[in-house]
């Protein structure tokens, strides 16, 4: 123990940076276990109160247990409060329904030719309190307002949950969006009554976007767009792909980069202009005088945005680190990053669980401590030199960070989005300056000259730089091995690399180090997690076979995009799938087909069907008795019996998608890992024959 004490002693300054990682803990508690472990967290949590004062309450490792204690439970509480406050019983079953609505929100998606709606309901005809519904762009009227009623017919459905192991939960983000449905309108929208008082800051937002958006390519215009105002409809899907495996789709959703680029602009430029006025600059205190007009333009713009949670958590952070200016402390520290984390946990405890929270606080946090470090500021500090070494040392800086962030930040893309960039970093080191520097402020020139019709030039320069980074985003995405993909990953090894990573960037004594083995150990997990054999979707209609070479087989050829790449994706497969017929082992008809696999040292007959014909029942007694699994979207007689799994209509209305993992004699569900949790318990299964 006193061991212990000498090393928290040494650590002291450090210790409150775990308060996030407590508030974390138990929020991560609540994403795993649900509502039912409330009395079990009391218990454990009590019993580190009395655990600390049977150590010695008043050391300082008793302060520390008790600290954990009350961060857990805060992190706990706050999202089982927020669960409970957004708690709306979402849409039973499929449901079409003729009903009069206030529209909430619009969003143009042109890239997809949809207009997609949030509205309110009302709670009429048993259908949720709020839904989402797309319709064709050309059933769109201008009348269509936020705050406008409607009277339309749609075809509404439950919100999607995971479609096999591993797969994106839209179903969790509607819970805590409060939208109980979505789907897709039928015939025409007719207006009921106009909106008295519009949003004022949407009709700005839509209209601003159209007008950046007619000034450049189509390409280069959505990118531009998405810049000001954070409207992505506009892109391409294969812009949008490109930009994600060149890892510069941190430049599409309005974040810390945009948000600091907006207020470090305005800071410049008020305090330059206001030192230029000797009245002023000798009765005024600049800096706050500027710190204070930059908070308002960060505020402003994040309005002007949508307020969309990941810009709120850059502008919280912008407003710290503007607070942090004015009362003279270190304006960026891992201090003010882990208040902020902190407040934005109990704010929005939701997303913690999301990709946008992760990405966002480890890259900040890998950045400070890394230019923290003293080989950095050794290596970074002022000296008598040429200019071309000055700038040939802040490139090897910036590349140092970007590869840096890279190595924290691919375990976090590997769990969500199973693939990761490899040359995120180089891309980066050219597109965050262009951006920041360049395009940016050129875009905000346009936009003041065009007042009086001279944007042109400026639109010029702006086109030139976008047209730059989509060229990167293209050559990087086509390049050899520029994206490696995995499938789904344990959570323990993500848990690993995430307490590893905190471990070494947090502590500053040699104990630091015990992090590395710990993140390391992680990446094992990660590269070793075995592939799927068989992928089955929760519907039944689909199934995925892979092998160890790196192929994949659809048992429906034409499936959408979405399944498809759903499917590869969950596989940690990049080569695009090949029909069935196509398989070796494989033999189809019409109605089924029969699939023989090797796997873990012996023979493995699967037997899907594929028609919704009647098959005879004692032909299809004989193959299921054949066969290990049988796949089937309709509910199987009980005539049926395989070998091992039955995965009907009936079956996958309990479980949902499927992942087998034949060499380990293993079958993972998507009810396993979401029963629990109150957007699951509340759908009713959809009944078929």
């Amino acid at each position: 123990m006193p061991k212990i004490e000498a090393w928290l002693d040494a650590e002291r300054n450090q210790l409150p940076l775990w308060i996030p990682v407590g508030i974390g803990a138990g929020i991560t508690i609540w994403e795993y276990w649900g509502d039912g472990t409330l009395w079990s967290v009391l218990y454990f949590c009590a019993g580190l109160f009395l655990a600390a004062y049977a150590a010695g309450g008043n050391g300082l490792f008793g302060s520390v247990v008790r600290w954990a204690a009350l961060c857990i439970l805060a992190g706990f509480f706050a999202i089982f409060l927020r669960s409970a406050m957004v708690a709306e019983p979402p849409l039973k079953q499929m449901k079409i329904s003729e009903f009069y609505a206030e529209i909430v929100k619009i969003e143009h998606l042109p890239a997809r030719d949809i207009v997609r709606m949030e509205i309110k309901t009302g709670g009429h005809d048993d259908l949720p309190q709020q839904v989402r519904v797309n319709l064709k762009p050309e059933r769109y009227r201008d009348a269509f307002v936020p705050r406008a009623v409607i009277r339309l017919r749609a075809r509404l459905v439950p919100p999607a949950g995971p479609s096999v192991p591993g797969a994106y939960d839209f179903s969790r983000r509607a819970w805590f969006s409060k939208i109980g449905a979505t789907g897709t309108v039928l015939g025409e929208i007719t207006l009921h009554k106009p909106s008295k008082n519009p949003p004022l800051l949407a009709a700005i937002r839509r209209d601003l976007a159209g007008h950046i958006s007619r000034q450049l390519p189509t390409d280069s215009g959505a990118i531009a767009a998405a810049l000001v105002t954070g409207d992505r409809g506009a892109i391409t899907e294969a812009d949008e792909e490109a930009m994600r495996n060149s890892g510069l789709a941190h430049l599409l959703s309005i974040s810390g980069l945009h948000v600091t680029a907006v207020v470090g602009a305005i800071f410049l430029m008020v305090s330059r202009l206001m030192s230029l006025i000797p009245y002023i600059a000798l009765r005024i205190p600049i800096p706050i005088a500027a710190a204070g007009l930059a908070a308002l333009g960060a505020i402003a713009y994040t309005m002007l945005t949508g307020a969309q949670v990941p810009t709120v958590r850059s502008c919280i952070a912008a407003l710290l680190i503007l607070a942090a200016l004015v009362f003279g402390r270190e304006a960026l520290s891992l201090r003010l990053v882990a208040f902020g984390a902190a407040t934005v946990l109990l704010l929005w405890p939701e997303s913690l669980a999301g990709p946008s929270f992760q990405l966002s606080f480890a890259a900040v946090s890998t950045i400070i401590i890394l230019h923290d470090s003293k080989w950095v500021q050794r290596f970074a500090q002022p000296r008598d030199e040429h200019f071309a070494a000055r700038f040939g040392r802040g490139i090897v800086i910036l590349l140092l960070a970007g590869l840096a962030i890279e190595l924290v930040l691919a375990p976090i893309t590997l769990f969500h989005f199973h693939k990761t960039g490899l040359y995120g970093a180089l891309a980066n080191v050219i597109a965050i300056p262009l951006t920041t520097f360049v395009i940016m402020p050129f875009e905000a020139l346009a936009l003041i000259f065009d007042i009086a019709g001279l944007g042109w030039p400026f639109w010029w320069v702006v086109g030139q730089g976008l047209d730059i980074i989509l060229g990167i985003a293209r050559a990087v995405n086509a390049a050899p091995g520029a994206v490696t993909m995995l499938p789904a990953i344990p959570g323990w090894a993500f848990g690993c690399c995430v307490l590893g990573a905190l471990w070494f960037g947090i502590f500053r004594t040699r104990m630091r180090y015990v992090g590395l083995p710990l993140f390391l150990c992680g990446l094992a997990g990660m590269i070793t997690a075995p592939y799927p054999d068989i992928l089955v979707t929760g519907d039944g209609k689909h199934l995925a076979i892979i092998d160890d070479s790196g192929r994949i087989a659809l048992l429906r050829g034409r499936a959408g995009d979405y399944v498809r790449d759903t499917l590869r994706e969950n596989a940690g497969i990049k080569a695009d799938p090949v029909a069935i017929e196509d398989w070796p082992g494989a033999r189809c008809s019409a109605d089924a087909c029969s699939i023989a696999l090797s796997r873990g040292g012996r023979q493995w007959n699967i037997m899907a069907i594929r028609s919704r014909y009647l098959i005879s029942l004692p032909q299809l007694a004989a193959a299921c008795e054949r066969a290990d699994i049988v796949v089937s979207e309709r509910w199987l007689p009980k005539s049926c019996r395989p070998k091992w799994i039955k995965a009907d209509g009936r079956t996958l209305v309990q479980t949902g998608g499927l992942a087998f993992y034949l060499r380990y004699f293993r079958a993972e569900s998507v009810a396993e890992s979401r029963i629990h949790m109150p957007w699951a318990q509340t759908v009713s299964p959809k009944r078929g024959r």
